[in-house]
């Protein structure tokens, strides 16, 4: 299955966490790499571009680190630029449908946090429910999220194994939503 992981961190030089994920991930076969802050570094997104490239892929991740509970805003740009009516739903808007979306995020809050007593007083499906809302609206599969809390506190060989878990999560097959 060929995959595009859109990366979106506004600053993936200074990001341990996200720069292990992308360094392993170019390594892969069948693994597209799309880093739009490099791309896109004066916010103009090429539309046309974007969807070849989601029409030349099966699986789509959307790797970013958590941004005041949403995504950073250059992926939201994106979102709103690219999945246009007409191409991504709405009449003959069908270019997404049966694709698999997933997220793949890095938080710097303890998975405790993230609990309706938790200091964040919502969890992470609750507070990436606007992903998941928007991949159904496209007619596409929504693929459980893959997460990585508590970041400032992972150790070199945590990371390496949440590394290959990571790899894992990209290349498994998920059973088709019910």
């Amino acid at each position: 299955m060929k995959t595009l992981v859109i990366v979106a961190h506004p600053d993936l030089l200074s990001s341990r966490i996200n720069a292990a994920w992308v360094n392993a991930l170019q390594h892969q076969p069948n693994i597209t790499v799309h880093q739009l802050y490099d791309f896109y570094a004066d916010e103009n997104i090429n539309i046309q571009y974007e969807q070849t490239l989601l029409e030349a892929h099966e699986r789509i991740i959307f790797q970013y680190p958590l941004y005041w509970y949403s995504s950073p805003p250059l992926l939201k740009k994106w979102f709103d630029s690219v999945l246009q009516p007409g191409w991504a739903y709405g009449p003959d808007g069908d270019k997404m449908k049966g694709k698999e979306i997933g997220i793949a995020i890095s938080t710097y809050g303890a998975a405790s946090s993230y609990q309706p007593d938790g200091f964040n007083r919502f969890t992470i499906h609750e507070l990436l429910r606007p992903v998941e809302a928007l991949t159904h609206y496209i007619s596409a599969t929504y693929l459980p999220p893959f997460v990585l809390n508590d970041i400032s506190n992972i150790s070199d060989t945590q990371l390496e194994q949440n590394t290959k878990e990571y790899i894992n999560y990209i290349s498994s097959a998920f059973p088709a939503a019910s």
